[in-house]
């Protein structure tokens, strides 16, 4: 839909820990704080307005919130689609052989196809209409990452996902995600991102993935966190024209995912603003309806202003509102930088790593 994308709320922990906020990290991990913050979040007055579908993790498909009602329930009737994320992270021991990365262990390989019918199925009865499942390539240049080995093992993964997801009814989200941890430059990452999408999309093919009955969340091409500075203008031109040159004219959305951040850097108004830009620079020029998958960039402030607290609750709606609203005026290339409210670096602190 026009100006809309999606709400990624599929944290296995809370949200508040992969925030990257040293006063949200010391919020408990509990699963009835989970169930709270979700269901804030899930009952924001008029958020179907900028967001179309809502990627929960397992336990939220089948949680209830304190009153006794279904999360699945409770986004359905705030107008947005439920769906689901359905791989089951990574192993950090990583794929023998295979070098260390700028994440401090090997390339590594998703887990979960292998009783990945079954729970598509179950998520399907269950209310869920799409599905996510995220793939980790490190950059490093002089260790030639990603290796072939961990681009193939990845985009098959993918393509397999895809494909069985589509045969229990749900849409997938194909999400090879080139993470930015490192100090390479955006042009090795270009380099990257368009051979990754290049295999993927061979893939695809290959498994007889319906492209139409898809949808990609990448990265967006950009520098290493501690390589050099790239402008918001090269930022949008690399990874459109990487666009442009790898995903085919049939698959009707690309989604980004917004990835971490320098610690002096605003997250969710970075993420904003490179959305914005793409969407003004290319406007008319795009055979795909391109948008965001944003988990930390649309909830941020938003976690910062609940902290956990009950009386919280209108105000941290208030801010998803908001960012969701900028984000939506970003798919139109119409955000203006600083008119959102954000909690912006105070407080920044290195996020979670490792899958989720």
């Amino acid at each position: 839909s026009p100006g809309k994308g999606f709400l990624a709320a599929d944290e296995s922990a809370g949200p508040w820990l992969r925030a990257g906020h040293a006063d949200a990290a010391k919020i408990p991990d509990t699963i009835e704080n989970r169930g709270a913050y979700r269901s804030l979040c899930f009952s924001t007055p008029g958020l179907n307005e900028f967001i179309s579908g809502v990627i929960l993790h397992w336990e939220t498909l089948f949680q209830k919130d304190a009153s006794g009602k279904e999360m699945v329930a409770i986004i359905k009737e705030n107008g947005m689609i439920p769906g689901i994320k359905v791989d089951k992270g990574y192993n950090k021991k990583g794929v023998w052989g295979t070098e260390t990365g700028p994440l401090k262990h090997p390339e590594v390989a998703t887990l979960g196809l292998d009783d990945l019918q079954q729970r598509a199925a179950q998520a399907y009865a269950q209310g869920a209409r799409f599905a996510k499942w995220r793939n980790v390539l490190q950059l490093d240049p002089a260790k030639g990452l990603p290796s072939d080995l961990a681009i193939r093992d990845t985009v098959h993964t993918l393509a397999r996902y895809a494909s069985i997801c589509q045969s229990e009814g749900l849409v997938p989200i194909v999400e090879p995600e080139i993470v930015p941890n490192g100090d390479h430059d955006i042009h090795y990452c270009a380099k990257m991102t368009k051979k990754v999408l290049t295999a993927q999309f061979e893939a695809l093919k290959l498994h007889n993935v319906y492209l139409e009955g898809a949808v990609l969340k990448p990265n967006m091409v950009k520098p290493g966190i501690q390589g050099p500075k790239a402008s918001t203008e090269l930022i949008a031109t690399l990874t459109v024209e990487t666009l442009l040159a790898t995903v085919p004219t049939s698959m009707p959305g690309i989604f980004f995912l917004s990835g971490e951040t320098a610690l002096d850097e605003d997250n969710e108004e970075v993420a904003t603003i490179n959305l914005s830009k793409m969407n003004e620079l290319y406007k008319g020029k795009m055979p795909w309806h391109l948008s965001f998958s944003y988990g930390k960039a649309l909830q941020k402030t938003c976690i910062v202003t609940w902290l956990g607290k009950a009386e919280n609750k209108q105000a941290a709606q208030k801010a998803l509102r908001a960012r969701s609203g900028a984000n939506s005026d970003a798919v139109l290339g119409k955000y203006k930088a600083g008119t959102c409210a954000s909690i912006g670096t105070d407080g920044n602190i290195m996020q979670a790593a490792g899958p989720y």
